[in-house]
C-alpha cells in the first residue's frame, strides 16, 4: 500500500509512476487509487454529474475504422438518419427535462448536404428556450470551415477522439485512406475556433502496451485538453479487429477503464471526463463505479427507441430498449445511490476550459 500512496503524494507523476499504476493488481491499491482520484474530483469539479443527453441521429459514416461497428464496410448494418423533426423533438425533451446540454452524434459524413443540415439544426436547436441548451458535436474530422460555421450556428463544444496517441497503432486500427495527422489537425483547428476541445481513446485494445496507454494520458495534460470521453475497447464481430482478439477478460477491461479515468482526473483535475456507455456494458453499475473513480459527465441516450439498435458501435450496448423518461429516473437514482447530485438546468462547462482561456488572454 505504501508503493501507491508514495506515488500519489507526488506533485507529479512520473511514466514509471504511471506505468506502475496501468499495471496494478492489488485491489487495495486499486481502491486506494480511485478513492483518491475522487477526492480531487470533489475538490476541483464538485460531487456533481453532469447530464449530456446524446442523440445519435444518423449511422451513415465514411469512416472504415476496423474496430467500429457502424463502419462504412459493415453490409449488415441497416442504415438511418432522423429526420430534423425528430431530432428537434428530442432537444426539446431535454430542455424540458432539465438536461442544460445536449450531444449530437452520428457517423462521420463531410459532404455539402450533411454540413448544411448540421448547421440549419444547431440553429433550431438554440432558438430552444432562447438557447437554454448547451450544444455538444461529436461529429468526426471536418474542414476548419465547417467546424467554424457550426460554431457560429450554436455548438460550444466538440469531442473528436483520437482513439490512440501512437501513429504506429492507430495505423494497425484503420485503413491507409486514414489520416492520423489529419485528426491531431482537427483538434488544433478546434481550438483555434474557440471550442472547448474533448478528445479520448479506447484502452485496452489489440496490439496496445502499457507505454501507449501512458502516452494517451501525457498526451491529455501536453494538449492541455478541457474534456475528455474514453473508455474499454468493446468487440464488434462485424469488424476486422474483432477477430484478433483472443481471451477477451470483461474484468480487466473494465478495470482499465477506470484506472484512465483515475488517472487522467489525477493529471488533468478540473477537466471534464465521461463516465461512459461502454463501463456500463461490462458492469451495470459500471457508469457508477467511473464517477467514483473521478468521472464527473453522463450521457444517457435520448435518441427515438427505434434508432438506437442501429447505432452499436460494439456488441451488448446498454439502456437501447429505454424510454428516455425511464433512462432519465434510472440515471438520477444511480447518481443520487453514490451521494453525489446531478446539475440539472446546467450546461457544466469545464473549468479546465475558462482558465485555459483566461490565461491565453
Amino acid at each position: 500500500m505504501n508503493k501507491i500512496k508514495n506515488i500519489l503524494n507526488k506533485n507529479n507523476l512520473s511514466r514509471e509512476d504511471m506505468k506502475y499504476i496501468f499495471k496494478l493488481e492489488d485491489k487495495n491499491q486499486l481502491q486506494y487509487l480511485y478513492d483518491y482520484a475522487y477526492q480531487i474530483k470533489e475538490k476541483y469539479v464538485d460531487k456533481k454529474v453532469y447530464f449530456r443527453g446524446i442523440v445519435e441521429f444518423s449511422n451513415i459514416c465514411e469512416k472504415d475504422c476496423y474496430y467500429c461497428g457502424i463502419r462504412k464496410s459493415n453490409s449488415n448494418m441497416d442504415r438511418y438518419t432522423m429526420d430534423e423533426k425528430e431530432i428537434i423533438e428530442a432537444a426539446q425533451w431535454a430542455y424540458e427535462n432539465e438536461y442544460g446540454s445536449l450531444v449530437l452524434q452520428s457517423g462521420e459524413r463531410t459532404d455539402n448536404e450533411y454540413v448544411e443540415f448540421v448547421e440549419e439544426l444547431l440553429k433550431k436547436i438554440k432558438s430552444i428556450g432562447d438557447g437554454a441548451l448547451g450544444i455538444t458535436l461529436s461529429l468526426g474530422e471536418q474542414s476548419y470551415d465547417t467546424y467554424r460555421r457550426w460554431y457560429e450556428a450554436g455548438a460550444h463544444r466538440y469531442l473528436l477522439r483520437i482513439e490512440t496517441s501512437s501513429k504506429r497503432l492507430y495505423e494497425k486500427l484503420h485503413p491507409s485512406n486514414h489520416n492520423f495527422k489529419s485528426r491531431f489537425q482537427c483538434l488544433q483547428n478546434l481550438r483555434e475556433i474557440g471550442y472547448q476541445v474533448g478528445t479520448g481513446v479506447m484502452i485496452g485494445l489489440p496490439y496496445q502496451k502499457v507505454g501507449n496507454m501512458v502516452d494517451d494520458v501525457e498526451f491529455y495534460r501536453k494538449f492541455n485538453i478541457d474534456m475528455v470521453g474514453m473508455g474499454p475497447y468493446l468487440k464488434h464481430m462485424d469488424t476486422p479487429l474483432a477477430k484478433k482478439v483472443i481471451n477477451f477478460d470483461e474484468k480487466k477491461q473494465l478495470q482499465l477503464g477506470l484506472k484512465i479515468i483515475a488517472l487522467t482526473r489525477i493529471v488533468m483535475k478540473d477537466i471534464n471526463i465521461a463516465a461512459t456507455t461502454a463501463l456500463q456494458a461490462l458492469n451495470p453499475v459500471g457508469r457508477e463505479l467511473g464517477l467514483k473513480a473521478g468521472a464527473n459527465v453522463v450521457m444517457p441516450n435520448i435518441t427515438d427507441k427505434k434508432y438506437r439498435e442501429y447505432y452499436k458501435l460494439y456488441e451488448n450496448k446498454p439502456c437501447i430498449d429505454e424510454e428516455s423518461k425511464e433512462c432519465r429516473s434510472c440515471l438520477k437514482k444511480r447518481v443520487e445511490s453514490i451521494g453525489e447530485k446531478v446539475g440539472f438546468n446546467e450546461w457544466g462547462d469545464s473549468p479546465h476550459y475558462f482558465k485555459r482561456i483566461s490565461q491565453k488572454e
